[in-house]
C-alpha cells in the first residue's frame, strides 16, 4: 500500500520538537506549533487506515527528500491531523509511533522552503518491512 498526500507552507513553521512530526489541515499555524511541517494537507483518512505495521514516510519539497519512519497505530481516526510520534502514545490523531525522527531532525533546508506560503511538500507514506 502506498498513498500521498499534499499540504503547504507557513511562515510559522519552526520543526523545533524533539519527539513529534505533524501535518495539519488547518489553514494557519503559531508559532507555538513546533512539530507541524505543513498545513492544507490534502489527506483522506479512509486511504491512511489503509496502511499497516511499519511505513517509511517521504517527504519531498521541490528536489529535495527526507524520509522518517514509524509504526502504524490501527486507531488512527483524525480528519484533521496526522501526528507521529517517537514515544508509544496513542491517540485517535496518532497515525504512527515509535518513530525514528522528530521535527527538528528533518533536513532543514525543507524545513526553510516550507516557511513560504507557496512551497508545496509531497508526502508519500508506503509499508516498509
Amino acid at each position: 500500500m502506498k498513498y500521498s498526500f499534499r499540504c503547504f507552507g507557513h511562515e510559522n513553521i519552526r520543526a523545533k520538537h524533539h519527539k513529534t512530526i505533524e501535518f495539519t489541515k488547518s489553514s494557519y499555524l503559531t508559532p507555538r506549533g513546533t512539530c507541524i511541517i505543513g498545513i492544507r494537507a490534502d489527506f483522506d483518512v479512509s486511504n491512511l487506515n489503509r496502511l499497516s505495521n511499519k511505513i517509511k514516510i517521504t517527504v519531498k519539497v521541490n528536489e529535495i527528500i527526507d524520509i522518517f519512519f514509524a509504526k502504524v497505530n490501527p486507531n488512527f481516526n483524525d480528519n484533521h491531523e496526522i501526528v507521529f510520534r517517537k514515544s508509544n502514545y496513542h491517540s485517535k490523531r496518532t497515525l504512527g509511533f515509535n518513530l525514528n525522527k522528530g521535527a527538528k531532525d528533518l533536513n532543514r533546508d525543507i524545513l526553510k522552503l516550507m516557511q513560504n506560503p507557496n512551497s508545496i511538500m509531497e508526502v508519500t507514506l508506503e509499508e516498509s518491512r
